[in-house]
């Protein structure tokens, strides 16, 4: 139980940090009446390199900010508690490659914002889910999809072919990091599954 508390309390300390570094951005932008939207990123210039890094931290407006707020409170705690071997790995896999898909095929405009980071993060616990099919896994995907239902919508948009416009890479890297890490964190199987296992080693040992 310690031992659970510990990695609920690790998961939400950093997810509040988070949420509280792109927050203060927001209001040095207010406060100091500037724009940081030239930090975000611009797919195919090399001056837009720096915004891999830069822009999950910059937001159009508080509507846009509070949308992603929540989700990375949620998400970012739920995977250090459910994933504690692999949630430092999967957060820095997506939150650098969404970046970078974003810059290699994104349409030529200034990218900002934590959506893509928080749409990798949907697509890891989603699909970790579907892959790993234990308990833990199984309810945790249960919760995303209901919370987070427009995912399907985005992944949708992500099968189009792309034909300049908006399109959503980031998933891909949240699906690749739950294949990668499928073996990390093992729990037990979904309780139906173990039944069907145990009826058919005693079919065998007949």
């Amino acid at each position: 139980m310690d031992e659970e508390k510990r990695r609920f309390h690790k998961g939400l300390k950093l997810s509040i940090l988070l949420v509280l570094s792109i927050w203060l951005v927001k209001f040095v932008e207010i406060g100091f009446n500037i724009s940081f939207v030239s930090f975000g990123v611009l797919p195919r210039e090399f001056s837009g390199l720096p915004g891999i890094l830069l822009f999950p931290f910059i937001h159009s407006d508080f509507e846009h900010l509070i949308s992603n707020s929540f989700p990375i409170l949620f998400l970012v705690t739920a995977i250090f508690y459910f994933y504690p071997t692999s949630a430092s790995k999967v957060m820095l896999i997506i939150y650098i490659f969404s970046g970078l898909l974003v810059w290699l095929i994104g349409r030529q405009s200034y990218h900002i914002g934590a959506s893509g980071f928080v749409y990798g993060l949907v697509a890891f616990t989603f699909f970790s889910g579907i892959i790993r099919w234990d308990r833990r896994s199984i309810v945790l995907s249960l919760i995303v999809t209901f919370l987070y239902g427009g995912f399907t919508w985005k992944f949708y948009l992500l099968t189009k072919p792309f034909r300049g416009k908006d399109i959503y890479p980031e998933p891909l890297v949240g699906i690749a990091c739950a294949f990668l890490f499928r073996k990390n964190d093992p729990y037990d199987k979904f309780a139906g599954m173990e039944e069907e296992e145990f009826e058919i080693e005693n079919d065998h040992s007949i």
